[in-house]
């Protein structure tokens, strides 16, 4: 036998070591001993298989290698996607377990989060207390207010001899609300004032003079205490502005010039006050929603912060920029009450003003300098009512508030023009009674007051503010023309209302104008049916007399326009007797002039009737009351026209006439040219023709 080659000396060495017994240790630390794994014979039977007891065939080792190596890649991915299937599944589980444990920590994890919130809540405050101890160690100030007798409680005296140390204490007062004002730059704060978002915190310096007196207020007008009342919310609003007052000079004085060379651009007295309202709108924001169910005590809290509001605008000089109480009243459930209780109050006080003994009677009544408009006492009280409403809302800093109480006072005015209407009819039996004409009165009076409101400012600035607003309260029901009309101010706000109350009054003074010719219609009949055409001619007019049949209705008339001057107001009467005027001239020339013919001593008469005796009646009110009987004026013209110029004058008219028929003539001067030279304007040329002929002295007759 051949000796073996250096190849098979290496293949036998592997082969041996391959035999050997081996122990392997796994990756979790067990140890594996031949015994328990019969790899070795797997082993010598592949061994046997593929290469056999021919050492020639090892020269397919390499082959054989490499195909275990393929293999064993096959397995490697095998394993490896066995290890991935196995984590996914174990990270899933992980995942259910992780899920169920948070859940279970959420309420751990909760109550971690409000402990972390409480304690940063606690770490600011205890930076906010560290500022205070801060500011503690600055109130040397304190001290230095006290020596300088701050707080000023009562109104200040003036000191006979200063202190000694007077200039040493101003200079600690300088040097500390300087520094003061450094602190407040450096880390705003406040001291518990309360200021609307869009003001700045109070100067700091302030805050701490406003304690005192912040405290003050709290132990007065909170709590137990007697002066705590719901009932007298005076008590507090009077001592805000007492101290507002007695402070001003100290302010002004002492602060001021420290803030003004500090560079600080504040007003001393303007600070203190916001800072004392700062009190004040805490406590009526508490009382105003205590109020709501209390109509008295509700109103009473509002007359009170109107009058606050008015005396520290003017009294204190408060800026209108800044916030004062009355935006407190602008809430929707305070206004609403507000709002509510005022028509109520109103409504009950026209119910007690109409039926009030004295109600249609004026209180001017012996004072003629001051009884021109001779409005009863129920219409001025009325109105008076209403402009107390006005001032009330006056100043409230909101045009849309504003609008739904101008809305409230012209369902007011409606509300007492239907009233005046139920009471008119119920005295349109008897028009000229006194109670019809005080109805008359009221009603011109509301209408004048009224029209006067239109013109006012306010109330155009308002009408304006309606119009950008489109505040459907006050144009509810208007077209765009009648909007149009409002914002270019050539309506008003009350036109509605006017032209409702200037019907009424028109429809009652006609009534008493019917009434009244009625009357003085029946004195006339007599004079209608006089001897006009047998009266012989005067011709001396100085012997003439007033024809006895004019006498009642001369007298009628005389007394009705002195009954009516006294009872009527100036604008009223004004009305009224030309009116009557205008009337009575209708009634002459109809009843009287075209029913008779006139001789020309009744023509004399009835001119001398008229002009010396009924013109001068209405002579008293105006400087040519003929102006106003236009037809018997001109009727007794031509009347009393001489033969002559009648005969003229009839021939001009007739000839007129027939030219106008047969369309000739055009170049002719037209008849009423020769009318005007005799002073008739208003007759037609067909009405002078029947006068004309009326005439009963023509020739030949």
């Amino acid at each position: 036998m051949a000796a073996p080659t250096a190849v098979e000396k290496t293949m036998t060495k592997r082969t041996e070591t391959l035999l050997k017994p081996v122990s392997t240790t796994s990756q979790a630390g067990e140890s594996f001993s031949a015994d328990s794994w019969t790899g070795q014979d797997c082993l010598v039977d592949f061994l046997e298989k593929e290469v056999g007891s021919d050492l020639k065939s090892l020269k397919n080792v390499g082959d054989l290698l490499e195909k275990l190596r393929e293999e064993n890649n096959v397995l490697e991915e095998q394993v490896n996607e066995t290890k991935t299937h196995i984590a996914t599944q174990y990270n899933v589980t992980g995942l259910v377990l992780y899920l169920f444990h948070l859940q279970g920590a959420q309420p751990w994890m909760d109550n971690l989060g409000q402990t972390l919130n409480q304690v940063d809540t606690i770490e600011r405050h205890v930076k906010y207390l560290r500022c205070l101890q801060h500011i503690e160690e600055l109130s040397d100030f304190e001290k230095v207010l006290t020596q300088l007798h701050w707080p000023i409680i009562s109104p200040p005296t003036q000191s006979l001899t200063p202190t000694a140390n007077a200039q040493e204490i101003s200079s600690q007062l300088e040097l500390l609300v300087t520094q003061l004002l450094a602190l407040q730059t450096s880390y705003p704060f406040s001291l518990g004032f309360y200021t609307p978002v869009f003001s700045p915190p109070l100067c700091l310096p302030i805050q701490i003079m406003l304690l005192p007196l912040s405290r003050r207020f709290r132990y007065h007008f909170y709590g137990n205490r007697q002066t705590n009342s719901l009932s007298k919310p005076e008590w507090y609003l009077t001592q805000v502005l007492m101290w507002m007052g007695n402070s001003s000079t100290f302010m002004e004085e002492k602060i001021q010039p420290i803030l003004d060379r500090a560079g600080a651009t504040i007003s001393a007295m303007v600070e203190l006050c916001r800072g004392l309202l700062s009190l004040v709108q805490e406590k009526v924001a508490s009382d105003a929603s205590r109020l709501l169910y209390d109509d008295v005590l509700f109103c009473h809290l509002v007359e009170e912060v109107l009058q606050f509001e008015k005396e520290l605008r003017s009294n204190q000089s408060y800026p209108a920029a800044l916030p004062g109480l009355l935006h407190l009243l602008l809430e929707d459930a305070t206004l609403q009450k507000w709002l509510t209780v005022e028509k109520k109050m109103a409504v009950e006080k026209m119910d007690a003003m109409l039926s009030a003994e004295g109600a249609w009677s004026s209180q001017y009544k012996d004072i003629s300098d001051m009884d021109e408009l001779k409005a009863p006492d129920c219409a001025e009280t009325f109105m008076t009512l209403l402009q107390v409403i006005t001032e009330r809302y006056r100043a409230l800093p909101c045009p849309s508030a504003q609008l739904k109480f101008l809305g409230l006072q012209r369902e007011l005015v409606d509300d007492f023009r239907i009233r005046l209407t139920q009471v008119m009819k119920e005295e349109s039996r008897c028009p000229l009674g006194a109670r019809y004409c005080a109805i008359l009165n009221a009603v011109n009076y509301i209408s004048t007051i009224l029209g006067d409101w239109g013109d006012n400012v306010f109330f155009l600035q308002l009408q304006q503010a309606a119009v950008s607003l489109g505040e459907e309260v006050v144009l509810g029901g208007l077209g765009v023309l009648e909007v149009g009309r409002l914002a270019s101010l050539e309506g008003s706000l009350f036109e509605g209302l006017l032209a409702l109350l200037d019907r009424l009054k028109g429809d009652m003074l006609g009534r008493l104008l019917e009434w009244t010719m009625r009357e003085i219609a029946d004195k006339a009949k007599p004079y209608g049916q006089d001897r006009w055409l047998s009266l012989p001619p005067q011709h001396d007019q100085s012997t003439m007399t007033l024809s006895s049949s004019a006498c009642p209705m001369m007298l009628c008339v005389r007394d009705r326009l002195l009954n009516l001057h006294q009872v009527l107001s100036l604008s009223l009467f004004q009305l009224a007797w030309q009116g009557l005027a205008e009337r009575l001239d209708n009634v002459l020339y109809q009843d009287v002039i075209l029913s008779n013919h006139f001789s020309e001593g009744g023509a004399a008469q009835l001119q001398f009737d008229m002009t010396r005796n009924l013109f001068p009646l209405f002579g008293h009110y105006c400087k040519r009351p003929e102006n106003f009987f236009k037809h018997v004026k001109e009727a007794c013209i031509v009347l009393c026209l001489n033969v002559g110029s009648a005969i003229l004058l009839k021939n001009l008219l007739k000839e007129s006439e027939d030219e106008a028929r047969d369309l000739a003539g055009a170049g002719d001067p037209p008849p009423e040219s020769a009318l005007n030279e005799l002073g008739v304007y208003c007759l037609a040329p067909c009405d002078v023709l029947i006068l004309l002929n009326l005439r009963a002295s023509w020739p030949g007759h």
